[in-house]
């Protein structure tokens, strides 16, 4: 990223803080009532007294432990899930059914399920964590590998391949790009959920503090708990979608100021200049009439086709 866009970005969030800051110590009330927000100075203060406590590191490591164990849970269990409904008729015929009825149950709702099945509060909310992240990873994985086209497994396929080797060399690379969009989804909704549980029937994290700020009318306390929750939000985002990019770098790379290139651009590129495909390499010209290496062309490497 340039400098340019960190440059717009910080002073989008600069203009925002500004905005608040305005509204607030002016005590608008135009409809909306801004009278009794804390300000940008109160809020920084109290956060600066808060981060300077044992208890608010604590409450950080709650919620972060809780996410994470949840959060991985879900991938694990819905990239298996989705996978295994995408390519197996009995799968999608025996769990098919359940999953569409249990997918429109918000996570939070199943607080007194967790409350009653889980033996410690901490379970139950790793479970509507897990739970809140599950459904869309699973539905994203479904898609991603309904999608692949059968050439590449047929291709497997005629070299001796196995299911094995089709699994994990077609299929879930395939399928990775559409895999981490749910990820990049189940993440935040992820954190909707552990906060909201932490709320009803946590005992320490980042919800539990916002909620008891509130009960006890503190508001700067309150704002404190959404400016973290909004840091971490976007922390774990952020980890994911570089993780998104590191396992996908294969993919043709995207040009910020337009479209990904076409297939016959990148095969243009590939060429070079001024060339095409059906044109013989310069290094051809000069390797005479020896005749063709074993393979498709002179050099392989050079003649193979690019696949979009």
């Amino acid at each position: 990223m340039t400098g340019g866009r960190w440059l717009l970005r910080a002073a989008s969030l600069g203009a925002a803080l500004l905005v608040w800051q305005g509204l607030t110590s002016l005590d608008v009330n135009l409809w909306l009532r801004f009278e009794q927000f804390p300000t940008v100075g109160e809020v920084a203060g109290a956060f600066a007294e808060r981060a300077g406590t044992g208890p608010f590191w604590q409450d950080l490591a709650s919620s972060l432990r809780r996410i994470v164990t949840g959060f991985a849970l879900a991938a694990v269990l819905g990239v298996a899930v989705g996978t295994a409904i995408a390519r197996s008729r009995i799968a999608a015929d025996v769990l098919g059914p359940l999953l569409e009825v249990l997918r429109p149950v918000p996570a939070i709702a199943l607080v007194p399920v967790a409350i009653l099945l889980f033996p410690s509060n901490e379970q139950g909310i790793v479970f509507i964590t897990c739970t809140a992240a599950f459904f869309p990873v699973l539905v994203s994985t479904r898609h991603a590998v309904g999608a692949l086209t059968p050439v590449w497994e047929e291709a497997v396929l005629t070299m001796g391949g196995g299911r094995a080797r089709i699994l994990f060399s077609v299929v879930l690379p395939g399928a990775l790009p559409g895999i981490f969009g749910g990820l990049s989804v189940g993440i935040g909704v992820a954190w909707i959920c552990v906060i909201s549980a932490e709320m009803i029937s946590g005992e320490y994290g980042v919800g539990y503090r916002t909620w008891q700020d509130y009960t006890v009318i503190d508001y700067p306390g309150v704002f404190v708990g959404m400016v973290t929750i909004g840091a971490l939000g976007w922390l774990t985002s952020t980890a994911v979608e570089r993780a998104g990019r590191r396992l996908t770098r294969w993919l043709p790379a995207r040009d910020s100021s337009g479209p990904v290139p076409s297939s016959a651009a990148r095969t243009r590129t590939w060429w070079g200049p001024g060339r095409s495909p059906r044109a013989p390499h310069p290094a051809a010209a000069r390797a005479g009439a020896t005749g063709p290496r074993s393979g498709s062309g002179p050099f392989p490497e050079q003649t193979r086709e690019v696949t979009p």
